[in-house]
């Protein structure tokens, strides 16, 4: 078991680090989230179910402890933005936001189709509610309508699928599938 720590210290040690200094200003409490986050790695290596998933296990672990440090020493964690270039190949760069973000690309897709044009040209499009009634041909009132429900609808799935929590300002600083698999997220069971 100790080769096996040892090699996924010589793999991740590094690269996590990283990670948890883009969220942690201080080395020295970087440096302790780090052995915490090993120590998590080495009692809990023999949960691991399936060995491909050690990647995202790893980070989320990592995250986790990030999360913990916040909460003890009562400080926010710096909200990250959402970047559309990461791919679900990318380095484990997947925050919170981030995955939340992914999901809500598939809960989109599920809606309705009037509703998710809605929400496609109010949110990602940027449009104001009188550009959206003159493009769909509906009136101002039917379009703030239409972006509401689809709203609504969005975040029913949201807290369906899954349970958050919230720093102060109501951002969300982690969550939590409800279930082992999420219809609407490519990321399955983390």
């Amino acid at each position: 078991m100790e080769s096996v720590i040892g090699c996924i210290w010589d793999e991740f040690s590094k690269p996590v680090k990283g990670y948890i200094k883009k969220r942690v200003d201080n080395e020295e409490d970087a440096e302790d989230i780090l052995q915490e986050v090993f120590i998590k790695i080495n009692n809990n290596l023999k949960n691991l179910e399936d060995e491909k998933k050690i990647h995202a296990w790893i980070y989320t672990i990592a995250r986790n402890a990030i999360t913990d440090y916040y909460r003890k020493n009562s400080k926010r964690p710096q909200l990250i933005e959402l970047d559309e270039n990461i791919s679900d190949n990318s380095p484990v760069e997947l925050t919170a936001n981030l995955e939340i973000a992914a999901c809500l690309k598939g809960m989109i897709n599920n809606l309705p189709e009037k509703y998710k044009e809605a929400i496609l040209l109010s949110e990602f499009e940027k449009l104001s509610q009188k550009e959206m009634s003159e493009k769909l041909g509906m009136s101002i009132s039917g379009v703030k309508s239409r972006v509401q429900r689809g709203r609504k609808m969005l975040k029913e799935m949201l807290l369906g699928c899954c349970q958050f929590e919230f720093d102060s300002l109501g951002h969300v600083i982690d969550y939590e599938h409800k279930e082992k698999n999420c219809r609407f997220c490519k990321k399955k069971d983390v």
